[in-house]
Formats: C-alpha cells, structure tokens, sequence
C-alpha cells in the first residue's frame, strides 16, 4: 500500500498532467501487465499510432523503467499508474486517476496474467544450455509443462490473476469507458483456452452455450475444475482461465453492443510467460493483433477470437 500511495503522489506532480488538455480529441489507453514483453511492445505501437498510453505493471520500480525506456525511443504520451489486478484498491486508485487526469478511457487493453505451472529451475536451465533448435527446445519444453503437475494454490493464484483479475479491472474501468465516443476492450488470451482443447465435456458444453452463457456460468465451470483439480498437469489452469475469457469476451460484447470487444491470442512468443521458449513469433509480431483490434473503426468486429489479426474460433 505504501508504494501505491508514493507511486500516485508522483504522477500528481508530473508532466503527464499536459496530456489533459488533449484528452477530449486524443484516445486514451490502458495497458496492464505493460512493464515487459508483449505488454510493454503494444504500449510502444498504440504510442506510435499516437494514442496516449497508460502503462501499467504491479512494480513501481519495473513500470516507472518502462515507460522511461519508451520516452527514451521518442514516444512522450506514455506515463505510468501502478497496478495489481488482484487488489481492489489498486484498481480503484487506478480508477480515479483516470477519471480524474483524463475525464474518460478509449482503450483497455488487459494483458497481465501468469503462466499458472511451477517448473523445476534446474530442468529450466538443462532446457536453456541444450544446443538444438528453437522449435526442438519448445517441443521438450512442452513436454516438460505436460509432465508437471499443478497445485491447488497455483491453479487458483492462475484463475484468480487471469480472470477474475481481468474481470475486476474491466468493472472498475467501464463506467470510464462508457464516456468514450469509440470504446475498445482487447483481452490477451491464448489459443490453449479454446473450446476444441477443453477435455471436460460438461465445462465445454456450459461455454458454448452463447445464449445460456452468463458471468455466473463461467463461475460454476472455474469452481468446479478448482474442485476437481487432482491430477491435473501443465497448461490446465492456464487453459481454463482462458477459456473463461473468451467466453467473458463474449458475454461483454454482448452487453455493451457499442463497444468493439474482443479476445485474442499473440501467437507462441518468446516471453517470461513461456520461460522464453515461445516460438516462431517476435515480440513485436505477438503485438500486433492486440494493437490491430484496439484501433478497430466503430463498425469493427465484435465478440471475436482472433489469432494474431484473423478472425478464428472460440
């Protein structure tokens, strides 16, 4: 809490207040998880489209290098607010800071989330010194998540991070995101979560359920793999907390039909997400799609999945 309120007594201070007086005619966005990777490279292309960038990560320290690291390359309108996802209060300082600096919100791209497996470190850096290809080195570490198994803890940390993370902030920030004349809502998801890989057949059938889907639904489906969690390995956790958001994705779109929101997947990028493995997509190729669907036009597609800048299946 401590450095949640040093952080926002720094952005009152701050030149990024100048940003106000354009906020009426430049679009806005909000980036979370945006201190590193995929996150931090969306930041630099929204910028360079010329759109006014919130980046924020759960580190001060980490957020505050970031966005300096952006300025650093030319790209001024980006500034930093801290946030947890898991935290209310930080969300809500969030909130207020936006209402309050900028008077509405055009852009929510939510991004942050975490890979829900414990590898062993030492098989980690087995994998890492290995003189093979990129696309052998991913195979054996696929082969590695597959044979690890998932605890409790980290499957809920997974859920609770990936999903209901996402979902708290998209509360927090849609009153904001109503006053915007071109609303977008991008969730990063990934094609793990998709309907076709979903192995329990009551959870996929409740998910492709579009018009019985509701929030409490996908509540039923998560609760009830958190229950039955034994003997679950790899990318389990990650695959449902997915799957949630896509099916979020859809409930959304569907409520606020003057909203363009959508899910999409980056692609197999090398990242601290994967452990560094993903392959073949460069960071700034995995950003794209995110990107693309942020400045979709106001007759844009909505409730989609798209891999990358395509249009694909849930």
């Amino acid at each position: 809490m401590d450095s949640q309120k040093k952080g926002k007594g720094n952005f009152s201070t701050s030149k990024m207040l100048e940003t106000k007086t354009d906020s009426a005619t430049k679009r806005l966005a909000v980036v979370t998880g945006a201190n590193k990777g995929i996150g931090l490279e969306i930041c630099h292309q929204l910028a360079t489209n010329g759109v006014t960038v919130v980046l924020t990560a759960r580190d001060e320290k980490k957020g505050i290098e970031a966005v300096e690291k952006l300025k650093g390359s030319g790209l001024s309108d980006v500034v930093f607010h801290q946030l947890d996802v898991n935290d209310p209060s930080s969300i809500a300082s969030l909130a207020d800071f936006i209402q309050t600096q900028f008077g509405k919100l055009d852009i929510l791209v939510n991004n942050a989330g975490i890979n829900g497996i414990k590898l062993d470190d030492d098989s980690c850096r087995v994998l890492m010194a290995m003189d093979d290809s990129q696309e052998v080195r991913l195979a054996k570490y696929s082969e590695l998540v597959t044979q690890t198994s998932v605890t409790h803890d980290i499957a809920e940390a997974c859920v609770q991070a990936n999903y209901y993370g996402t979902k708290r902030v998209t509360e927090a920030l849609l009153p904001i995101l109503q006053l915007s004349d071109s609303p977008r809502i991008v969730n990063v998801s990934s094609s793990l979560g998709k309907l076709q890989d979903i192995s329990d057949t009551w959870a996929k059938e409740v998910i492709s359920d579009e018009d019985g889907l509701t929030e409490e639904r996908v509540d039923d489906v998560l609760n009830k793999f958190l229950k039955d969690l034994k003997g679950r390995q790899g990318w389990s956790a990650y695959r449902m907390s997915k799957a949630a958001i896509n099916a979020y994705t859809r409930i959304l779109a569907k409520k606020f039909p003057k909203f363009r929101i959508n899910c999409v997947c980056p692609g197999s990028v090398k990242t601290d997400l994967n452990h560094n493995f993903g392959w073949p997509f460069t960071v700034e190729q995995g950003a794209a799609g995110p990107v693309k669907l942020a400045l979709f036009p106001d007759d844009g597609p909505s409730g989609l999945f798209f891999f990358q800048k395509e249009v694909s299946t849930f």
